[in-house]
């Protein structure tokens, strides 16, 4: 479903992502590495917010190169960035609506999936409330409901799990491992034990660029674990 070939990134010159191979079908994949390591940079591409400056990328069999099938890749995408912004004179179901409707999906089928992904993180009962009154951990929620409005076949997630308590925590994992039975989900986060460790089948793991590691999370524990291979900041 993710298949990159020497994904190379530049920005001002510099190289951001160095020749990045990736393959991952379905489940719940952990991205890691320190800040600056271009974890979000890999995101945005994958998402199709950027494009490489080298190298092949495929999306669920097509190329984001070709407009009519970068348009297919964006219906069957979900994407939650690190930072997103909210429409404040929204309601929820106003922002929910137009995730949907710029994910192309059939107008016959928003008000239903804006019900199921409102419900699938806890917020039914703030639909009519406008987006400026919520809290910080109800707007990471309203982040994710429009990462999922859609029942993506791929999800990317950057720092999804930010500001939400153990409750909603719990909550975030269970929605996660159900859409990992079908979906390749990809987690970007830094919390090992609450969320790498919960609901992720592997790990790739971002240093300066490159992959220092890629395999099962048995694998990373037998490599030392994650601190052994990213250097003290």
């Amino acid at each position: 479903m993710i298949r990159t070939e020497r994904l190379c990134v530049r920005r001002r010159g510099a190289l951001v992502l160095d020749s990045v191979d990736l393959r991952l079908g379905p489940g719940v994949h952990a991205l890691l590495g320190p800040n600056g390591s271009g974890k979000s940079t890999l995101l945005r591409v994958l998402a199709t917010a950027a494009g490489p400056t080298e190298g092949a990328v495929t999306l669920l069999g097509r190329d984001p190169r070709v407009p009519a099938q970068r348009l297919e890749i964006r219906r069957r995408l979900g994407y939650l960035p690190q930072e997103f912004g909210l429409f404040p004179r929204y309601t929820v179901r106003d922002f929910l609506v137009y995730a949907a409707w710029l994910r192309d999906m059939p107008g016959g089928r928003i008000d239903r999936a804006v019900e199921a992904s409102a419900a699938r993180v806890g917020l039914t009962e703030r639909l009519g409330h406008r987006t400026k009154t919520l809290s910080g951990g109800m707007k990471q929620r309203v982040g994710i409901a429009q990462a999922v409005v859609n029942s993506p076949e791929l999800l990317l997630l950057d720092e999804p799990t930010v500001g939400l308590d153990p409750g909603q925590r719990a909550r975030f994992h269970t929605l996660v491992r159900e859409l990992g039975r079908t979906s390749c989900v990809l987690l970007s986060t830094h919390l090992m034990a609450e969320d790498v460790y919960d609901v992720c089948e592997d790990a790739t793991v971002l240093v300066g660029g490159r992959v220092a590691f890629h395999g099962t999370l048995a694998a990373l524990d037998s490599a030392g674990g994650y601190d052994a291979l990213v250097p003290p900041e």
